[in-house]
């Protein structure tokens, strides 16, 4: 075992936690003995990720929604009484588009439910992770949070306010000994990515198959990224072993220096 990982007994959340990067973290929070709370939007995927995994505790909420997180984490403050990792990995892919191109409401739902979901469960979990010896939040961005992304302006807008939120929220609860990091996937490999390139190869007129080789080239690896690769930097930032870690934007993309 890797020095410092040991997170049996830790009280995990997991927002968007029934399918994709939310779902691969719980199998790899629950290898490791967590005690994990999803939430979903998704009933049937809920239902689906609670089949997979019977101990974890789950909840149907929309982060962007305040009433539902409010309800969500009032469930969790009854289950688990405390939080030792909050790991705010809802997100939606959001419009695909050149700027001129892309309507009000569009704009707004990205926003809503990538930055201000987690300002939404960021508010509530505070008071529950300031219970622990060690709290954790680690929110979600993307390699588009730190470069821009030509046809993505709602969500690489959206992904960078989440590394300056994080950067803040070191900044506050460092004196509590909450550390709080923000992770950056590259392309993930899976249904969503395939589908922002269809769009993209749509909006400029381009293959589909010529777009998708650009996606796995654009890194130095010269592939996609896994969701382990991503749930794996998820569970050693939780951990103590990342101990002095925090206020970091971490990328785990291969090394990309150019969004296509």
């Amino acid at each position: 075992m890797f020095e410092g990982i040991r997170m049996a007994g830790k009280k995990v959340l997991i927002t968007a936690g029934a399918s994709g990067l939310g779902l691969e973290m719980v199998r790899v929070f629950a290898a490791e003995g967590c005690d994990i709370f999803i939430c979903d939007i998704n009933e049937d995927m809920l239902r689906a990720a609670q089949e997979a995994y019977p101990l974890i505790h789950t909840a149907v909420a929309d982060v962007s929604n305040e009433g539902h997180v409010a309800a969500l984490f009032k469930r969790v403050e009854e289950e688990f009484g405390m939080l030792d990792v909050l790991i705010n990995n809802a997100g939606i892919a959001g419009p695909t588009g050149y700027v001129e191109t892309l309507n009000k409401a569009d704009w707004d739902r990205t926003l809503a439910v990538n930055i201000t979901g987690q300002f939404l469960c960021a508010r509530l979990a505070i008071p529950l992770l300031k219970k622990s010896d060690a709290g954790v939040m680690i929110n979600m961005s993307s390699v588009a949070g730190h470069l821009g992304f030509a046809g993505r302006a709602a969500y690489s807008a959206s992904k960078w306010a989440v590394v300056g939120f994080t950067k803040t929220l070191a900044i506050e609860l460092g004196g509590a000994g909450i550390r709080v990091n923000a992770i950056l996937p590259g392309a993930v490999e899976g249904p969503r990515i395939r589908a922002v390139i269809e769009a993209k190869a749509g909006t400029m007129g381009r293959p589909v198959d010529e777009v998708a080789r650009g996606y796995e080239q654009q890194a130095a690896l010269g592939r996609m990224v896994s969701a382990q690769d991503i749930a794996n930097m998820a569970l050693f930032t939780a951990s103590a072993a990342a101990g002095s870690v925090t206020g970091q934007a971490l990328v785990v993309d291969g090394h990309t220096q150019v969004l296509i």
